[in-house]
């Protein structure tokens, strides 16, 4: 990495491991100088991890705020449950959209048939805030197959437009505030024009090097984008990344898995959460016995 950055890249954000109980996370967002890219609070890239059978995603029913999640994997299944009574197996090129507004609870687990295997997991999560005027909302949720998501491929590149629009694809998944996310996979050599979709932008790269005029950007890395600026990447490597931006939000605070406009929101979800009584915070139909208590 170059000491210093093109005027066209404004912050590197390394990837930092966290544990979430039986695998690893690279998480990028929050990060201390950087807390969002547009409407995005929350960058996690799940795995690459390989599991054997009877270990791997099991993550109990916990609460949620605010925000809306945006889970998209590569490779592997997850069985998502919520409190709505969803039940749904998000598969590689699906995409879960899961929308808390005043209130939700849910859990990621994996079908028992999965779990008996050997597997690969390969995704990532991303928590959308929701503008002041949405936080509130009823909680949702809204699955999208592969084959709902617009994309394009051309001389060398492949892009998918999760959410928002760009390259003459417009994605129909539910968006907020301004959004935009894509996935691009880039031949060697190759190079593409990044669109410039929305005034926060960012770079993240899932596998291979690539390059940013000139400032090279390895895996697990995220460049945040200069607003405004023409940029043009180029795969070092055979490159996949992803590109996610939108319109700025006012200041959000972040608590555990709160995230909220006002802090005394975040107050009162905490001790909505502890009281376990149900209200605030339905349980999860078929998941009801256990909870990731409030972290002290």
């Amino acid at each position: 990495m170059s000491e210093t950055l093109p005027d066209t890249v404004s912050l590197i954000i390394p990837a930092r491991e966290k544990d979430l109980g039986g695998f690893k996370v690279r998480r990028v967002l929050p990060f201390a100088k950087h807390r969002m890219v547009g409407p995005w609070i929350f960058f996690d890239h799940m795995g690459p991890a390989d599991f054997a059978p009877g270990i791997g995603i099991n993550v109990r029913p916990h609460p949620h705020i605010n925000l809306a999640t945006v889970t998209y994997l590569f490779a592997g299944n997850i069985l998502h449950r919520d409190s709505l009574g969803t039940r749904s197996v998000i598969k590689p090129g699906d995409i879960n959209l899961m929308v808390a507004g005043k209130g939700i609870t849910h859990s990621e687990r994996e079908e028992d048939a999965a779990q008996a295997k050997t597997r690969h997991l390969d995704g990532l999560q991303l928590w959308l805030a929701l503008p002041e005027a949405d936080e509130e909302i009823d909680p949702a949720f809204y699955h999208y197959d592969a084959d709902e998501i617009p994309g394009i491929t051309e001389d060398g590149l492949s892009v998918r437009v999760m959410m928002g629009e760009a390259f003459g694809l417009t994605s129909p998944v539910k968006t907020y505030a301004k959004t935009f996310y894509a996935e691009f996979r880039l031949k060697a050599g190759k190079s593409v024009e990044v669109p410039l979709t929305a005034e926060e932008r960012a770079v993240y790269a899932c596998n291979g090097a690539i390059e940013i005029d000139g400032q090279r950007l390895e895996p697990y890395e995220m460049a945040v984008l200069t607003p405004g600026a023409a940029v043009q990447i180029t795969a070092l490597d055979d490159a996949h990344f992803v590109m996610i931006g939108g319109e700025s939000l006012t200041e959000r605070y972040i608590y555990w898995n709160f995230v909220s406009s006002r802090p005394e929101r975040i107050e009162q979800a905490k001790a909505d959460w502890q009281a376990q009584d149900g209200i605030a915070f339905p349980k999860v139909p078929g998941d009801e016995v256990e909870f990731i208590p409030l972290p002290e």
